[in-house]
């Protein structure tokens, strides 16, 4: 098989490509960077940059193209069933392997390297995929943005050799949501949702029924209309985060019980909205003890 190309990604890949780019420049570029790799794995996950990733994969290379996703306790199941409906709306092949970080004290104890230890086990699976099928290169949907923020896991995927080909090619997160659109993909507006593990405070145990509740209420919120939500776990409290318009609907009397009374059933016993509002990765402040946040 072909060795598994590992490139460093620092803060200034994003001008490795030039700025002011056509959605269909930067996709063309995109096509041919992977097009020179042949054949390849994708880490799936259905968001919007994986998807792009994907999508392109498959339209160059065909069935030499494969998207992994990881399944485990802290990948929401319907974020599972939407990743599988998109990937068969544009034919792409793709594997599900389970994960088990929850296996890995590291990770449980969720200290601010969580991700790298989660991702370390992702990516040992999606290698396994790699040498099986012969693949030259492990992609992920790494963009130009997320170098900027906290990121451990990016330190398991240079360990690993993981290629991050969205980032190396400059794509912004307005960049990957254009081309998203362009190609046609279900995700192109879809919220981000990152795993179940970033509603818990750094340094509070992760096990599954926290991850469950933290779930099963957001599936909730979800299925009264609130499209972007969190549910932040404190232990018996619950901290809801929406987007600062859709408070006053939160606040309704009927939405407000309904609420109330759903997230208690999962097993929260107070229940509280945050008003800064929803902010994505706000727990990454938070002081690592545990309930804080």
């Amino acid at each position: 098989m072909n060795p598994i190309d590992l490139v460093q990604i620092g803060p200034a890949a994003a001008t490795l490509t030039p700025t002011g780019l056509s959605t269909a420049e930067r996709l063309a570029r995109l096509r041919d960077e992977i097009g020179r790799l042949g054949s390849v794995v994708v880490a799936y996950s259905g968001g919007v940059d994986s998807s792009v990733l994907l999508r392109v994969a498959t339209d160059i290379l065909g069935g030499r193209a494969v998207g992994v996703i990881g399944r485990s306790d802290s990948y929401a199941a319907r974020e599972l069933e939407l990743a599988l409906e998109q990937a068969r709306s544009f034919g792409a092949t793709v594997e599900i392997v389970t994960t088990g970080e929850l296996a890995d004290p590291e990770f449980r104890s969720n200290s601010r390297e969580r991700c790298f230890h989660c991702k370390t086990e992702l990516y040992r699976r999606l290698g396994e995929v790699a040498r099986r099928r012969g693949s030259a290169a492990i992609l992920d949907g790494t963009i130009a943005d997320d170098l900027s923020d906290w990121r451990p896991g990016r330190r398991a995927a240079e360990q690993a050799g993981v290629r991050s080909p969205l980032a190396e090619l400059g794509f912004t997160k307005s960049d990957i949501r254009a081309a998203a659109s362009a190609l046609g993909l279900a995700s192109h507006d879809k919220p981000a949702s990152p795993c179940l593990a970033s509603r818990i405070p750094y340094g509070t145990e992760i096990s599954r029924e926290n991850l469950s509740m933290v779930e099963r209420g957001e599936q909730a919120l979800h299925a009264l209309g609130f499209r972007e939500s969190r549910v932040r776990y404190h232990g018996m409290v619950a901290r809801i985060e929406v987007p600062l318009p859709d408070l006053p609907r939160l606040a309704e009397p009927d939405v407000r019980e309904r609420i109330v009374a759903e997230l208690r059933g999962v097993g929260f016993r107070f229940i509280t909205v945050d008003l800064e509002g929803f902010r994505s990765g706000s727990l990454n402040d938070a002081p690592s003890t545990p309930g804080a946040g």
